[in-house]
């Protein structure tokens, strides 16, 4: 990760809170800001979503301290929040079908978690609170590609909360003046992202399934297109968004993608071609709550935050590739 694209600022007098940073995403912020040479990185996480193998990584710099706590307990949010410059919030359920299975849990912490987060960040006087939101907000909008300012019926409980994160954001920036900006994050892959369970995220069960020779499933035809985005990519909008110094940006929300789709069956064909490996995968019905095609616009903020995709897709699936074929043939 080529640290001088994503920021110039000097972040040594900083002090950083990454929520859910044992995550997949978050573990990647994390790691970039003490790599980046910040005062102190906190990470929040209850670790139900989050590895110790992903602490590891972290705990080799003196700057990076672990709390572990529940972001629905606002008590342990504003303890976590204590002293900090910048908040990167990622902690979150994911998942449209598990969403669909289970939703006052999902409203429990994407929702009630997530207004908890915001009002330590009131109360503590944080200069910047940056979130994940998802393309799910977009919904039944058909258009193409997705524009931050269209949006359609939600399809998933895990869509609504999203969207009811973006409303929240919008009403502590306007009422209580919180430097805010919000990311829908399209199709994020990448290394140490989970290839386990039954909620798993496409790319990471494809490796996996064609490495081992395991079922594949692909739901639908598979034509379904999506905006896959390289996790350095996220990284960097969090790192802008965080950094941000144009008043502009925020009490913003921002599409963050590659801005090129491809279906799930280009997805599949260039797994099989990378690994030099045949494995025919297994059609079955589509899913509850998904989207049929997804492209992002990211021209608001490729001007507003000088965001640029810094990795591609075929470069950033040939790096995840090759992190888990090595992982599995250790």
């Amino acid at each position: 990760m080529a640290l001088n694209n994503f920021h110039h600022r000097d972040v040594s007098n900083n002090v950083f809170l990454v929520t859910g940073g044992a995550g997949f995403i978050g573990s990647h912020i994390a790691a970039y800001l003490l790599q980046a040479g910040a005062k102190k990185v906190k990470v929040l996480d209850n670790m139900t979503n989050g590895f110790e193998s992903n602490l590891a990584l972290l705990r080799k710099y003196d700057a990076f301290e672990f709390i572990e706590g529940d972001i629905r307990d606002l008590q342990t949010c504003m303890k976590a929040a204590e002293g900090v410059d910048c908040i990167s919030h990622q902690a979150a359920v994911g998942s449209v079908p598990r969403s669909i299975e289970e939703p006052v849990y999902f409203n429990e912490v994407n929702v009630n978690g997530f207004v908890n987060m915001l009002q330590a960040a009131v109360q503590q006087k944080v200069k910047s609170f940056v979130y994940a939101s998802s393309s799910s907000v977009y919904g039944d909008e058909p258009s193409l590609p997705k524009t931050e300012t269209k949006t359609g019926n939600c399809l998933s409980p895990y869509a609504v909360t999203k969207k009811t994160n973006e409303w929240y954001a919008k009403v502590f920036a306007d009422v209580y003046g919180l430097n805010v900006i919000g990311f829908r994050y399209f199709n994020v892959f990448g290394p140490r992202q989970d290839p386990n369970g039954p909620y798993a995220a496409v790319i990471p069960l494809f490796i996996k399934g064609i490495l081992q020779q395991t079922p594949v499933y692909i739901n639908g035809d598979g034509e379904q297109t999506r905006d896959f985005t390289f996790v350095d990519n996220a990284v960097q909008a969090n790192i802008l968004g965080m950094l941000n110094e144009n008043p502009a940006a925020f009490n913003q929300v921002y599409n963050v993608a590659a801005g090129a789709s491809f279906s799930v069956n280009h997805l599949y064909q260039r797994c099989l071609q990378y690994l030099q490996l045949d494995w025919k995968p297994i059609h079955r019905a589509e899913r509850a709550g998904d989207i049929r095609h997804s492209l992002a616009d990211i021209s608001l903020a490729k001007g507003l935050l000088h965001y640029v995709p810094s990795v591609e897709f075929e470069p950033g699936l040939q790096q995840t590739i090759d992190f888990f074929r090595n992982l599995y043939e250790k």
